[in-house]
């Protein structure tokens, strides 16, 4: 078969070449109303041109009636032309084109890990996607560049949005960024990136650590520690750790350095029953604090279970408090004082307003903040 890309008609016709060997195709083939045409892909290698030429080659096609497309199904014959049979004989009945239903959408949904806290995300989110009679996708990716690579499967597999629960990072990625500029709809969640205009929708870390610390004076505290993980450019943590600090300052509490203590290695939630020879060092060299904010519950929780092997009274001697409210706060000793984040409204919001752009909103990026609650327990005297 001649290769097209050998004709030297002007650029523009090539695709015009490419419908009339598809019709071709059609009848050497003798295919019938409904069998699936040649895809764009096995025109491209087929007649050795480029995958958009053959694209615009069946969309000519689908024009003259020729042809219909189904997305992510596939190119058919079809059923409206009259083609006389070989024995001369009169055209057949055309064949009525099928009603195609309507693709369902699918959304993806990629989180940085599985846990309590990314466990209520996803079963939020799976309710919601089901009131746009969506299907969703999950991913949990296992690092940055994963992250990324997800990203670009996902895209390139033609999903029509996706919600981002990123990796910690200190700026937003390029991948992140490559989309933004192709105006492919993505919302991130629980994390924000300051230098770039994207849509966002994240719990208020900030307001709902200084409605803690300021619960914690109101309860007659004015030596108030801070322990947590890392920061590690990850927003939510540095957010929370600024609440705590301008609370202070703003009651006339002095700030002491040796109050405030990061992890040199993270909590690990699976050795709670454990030694924690970090929070035990800090909780022995600050007998004055009378309060403890922990940074997440992870953190509080460990810190609570050190102090109650260590003879300390809870909270009797140490008020412990905590942040995300995940189901185990509920369940320690003396169940813990948390910031309560409400997944359900984080969902909600993040996917509604991905919805907006899969249905082609220009309106600009647009930051939700979702607002947190304190849940009192019994772990703050």
């Amino acid at each position: 078969m001649k290769n097209v890309r050998a004709s030297k008609k002007p650029s523009q016709q090539l695709y015009m070449q490419i419908a009339d060997k598809v019709k071709d195709i059609i009848q050497s083939r003798r295919l019938q109303p409904h069998d699936p045409v040649p895809s764009e892909g096995e025109l491209a290698k087929l007649f050795g041109v480029s995958r958009m030429t053959s694209k615009l080659a069946l969309e000519r096609l689908a024009e003259q009636g020729v042809v219909y497309r189904l997305p992510r199904r596939g190119t058919f014959l079809s059923g409206q032309q009259d083609r006389v049979p070989d024995d001369g004989g009169p055209p057949p009945q055309r064949a009525p084109a099928p009603v195609a239903d309507k693709p369902r959408r699918q959304i993806a949904l990629i989180v940085p890990h599985l846990s309590d806290y990314t466990s209520r995300i996803i079963a939020a989110a799976e309710s919601e996607v089901r009131k746009h009679d969506c299907d969703l996708l999950l991913k949990i990716s296992k690092n940055k560049e994963d992250e990324d690579n997800c990203l670009q499967r996902l895209v390139e597999g033609r999903i029509d949005g996706i919600v981002l629960f990123p990796q910690g990072r200190k700026t937003c990625s390029d991948q992140v960024l490559r989309l933004k500029l192709q105006q492919f709809p993505i919302v991130i969640i629980d994390r924000i990136f300051r230098e770039v205009q994207i849509d966002c929708v994240y719990h208020d870390h900030y307001l709902g650590s200084y409605q803690m610390t300021k619960y914690l004076i109101e309860k007659g505290h004015r030596e108030i520690g801070y322990t947590s993980n890392a920061i590690e450019n990850i927003t939510s943590r540095e957010e929370r750790y600024q609440g705590y600090i301008q609370a202070l300052l703003d009651h006339a509490i002095p700030v002491k350095v040796e109050s405030i203590h990061f992890r040199s290695v993270a909590c690990d939630p699976s050795k709670f029953n454990e030694s924690d020879p970090e929070q035990e060092q800090f909780i022995k060299e600050n007998p004055q604090l009378t309060a403890l904010m922990g940074g997440d519950d992870h953190v509080a929780i460990s810190t609570l279970y050190t102090a109650l092997r260590m003879g300390i009274s809870v909270p009797d001697q140490l008020s412990i408090v905590g942040f995300s409210d995940i189901q185990l706060a509920a369940l320690t000793p003396i169940p813990l004082t948390t910031v309560r984040q409400d997944t359900e409204q984080l969902a909600h919001s993040a996917f509604n307003l991905l919805m907006k752009r899969v249905n082609h909103s220009l309106e600009k990026p647009v930051t939700i903040k979702i607002q947190t609650t304190i849940i009192e327990r019994k772990s703050v005297l």
